[in-house]
């Protein structure tokens, strides 16, 4: 189980009731908590809480509408996504009670700070190098809408401009990051057919993909809900038309592609994760059709052209700056 999720049973009196889990992982905790109600926006999580709680788990990007006793939000990576979920909660969880909890490395004294502004806050636990925050809400917020908290900027490339909108917790929030803006330069020359954005984020690639050759068909891949939901905006901005896919890695993706395009991730808060990618390099070869490509751009430190030439075909490298690369591979 979940070391987040064993601090809480830790203290399961706390919990009694309708007791509202947002953030959470997948594991037992619902079964402990047997009138709790998880709320996720991680596609891989949700798939595996769904199929074993189907009444009592949503997946979205907007809080589950319900009459909670009590909220715990899972403290997410994003310090921008933390904040705006603490006031979604702290200003729709009717009894005014708010509960956080997460690893002490990935930041939880200092979302408890943030959770003070609401009300009086106090440690309620500290184990398995987590802590658990209780915050009694006297400070209740104006419930805002999503869109409050989007950003919305320019990003011109390949002699096209598009209005990107970002929501908190999309990678590269609000900006453009220099891996992508070095790929954006690499999209000339793609085979005709069914490209695929992996790890779309806010639809930056797949929304050059679709102004660079509008006859395509351009699907966009991503595991969060507020990544998905970014995309839809961003093509709605642009009044593009795409295929947008909440799944948790390449497995979620059509087949028979022409190309595969992606900045993809390999770093998670403190965790460095290469899982998904290295599964993407690996199973890339699945999804593309003969002579589909595969474009990808990437830390330059990181080994993946092995891992390319061995499971899809001789790898070159399109460009290199400020510390990436951009690789590209033809499926034999």
């Amino acid at each position: 189980m979940d070391p987040r999720s064993q601090v809480l049973l830790r203290n399961i009196e706390l919990f009694n009731g309708k007791v509202l889990l947002a953030g959470l992982p997948f594991d037992e905790l619902l079964t402990e908590l047997p009138q709790a109600l998880g709320w996720s926006w991680h596609a891989g999580e949700y798939a595996g809480l769904a199929s074993r709680f189907p009444e009592r788990c949503t997946f979205s990007t907007q809080l589950p509408s319900a009459e909670y006793s009590a909220g715990v939000l899972f403290l997410p990576k994003s310090r921008e996504l933390t904040e705006h979920l603490m006031q979604e909660l702290a200003a729709k969880i009717p009894g005014g009670l708010l509960f956080m909890v997460g690893e002490k490395r990935e930041g939880a004294e200092r979302a408890a700070k943030q959770l003070a502004t609401f009300g009086r806050t106090s440690k309620v636990d500290s184990a398995r190098h987590c802590q658990l925050w209780r915050c009694e809400v006297t400070q209740k917020p104006e419930a805002l809408g999503l869109d409050t908290a989007e950003k919305v900027f320019t990003v011109e490339a390949i002699g096209q401009s598009i209005a990107v909108h970002s929501l908190p917790g999309v990678f590269s929030h609000g900006r453009l990051d220099l891996g992508t803006q070095l790929l954006l330069e690499c999209l000339d020359g793609l085979p005709a057919g069914h490209y695929l954005d992996f790890g779309c984020g806010a639809g930056v690639v797949g929304s050059f993909l679709k102004k660079r050759y509008p006859d395509a068909e351009v699907t966009m891949l991503d595991v969060d809900a507020f990544a998905v939901r970014s995309s839809e905006l961003t093509l709605a901005a642009n009044q593009l038309d795409a295929v947008t896919i909440a799944g948790d890695g390449i497995h979620a993706a059509p087949k028979q592609l022409a190309a595969i395009i992606s900045n993809p991730p390999f770093h998670q808060g403190v965790h460095t994760q290469y899982q998904t990618t290295e599964t993407l390099l690996r199973e890339a070869a699945e999804h593309l059709q003969p002579g589909g490509e595969l474009r990808i751009v990437a830390n330059s430190f990181l080994k993946y052209p092995p891992l390319i030439e061995q499971h899809l075909g001789p790898c070159t490298v399109l460009a290199e700056r400020n510390g990436f690369k951009v690789y590209r591979a033809v499926r034999r």
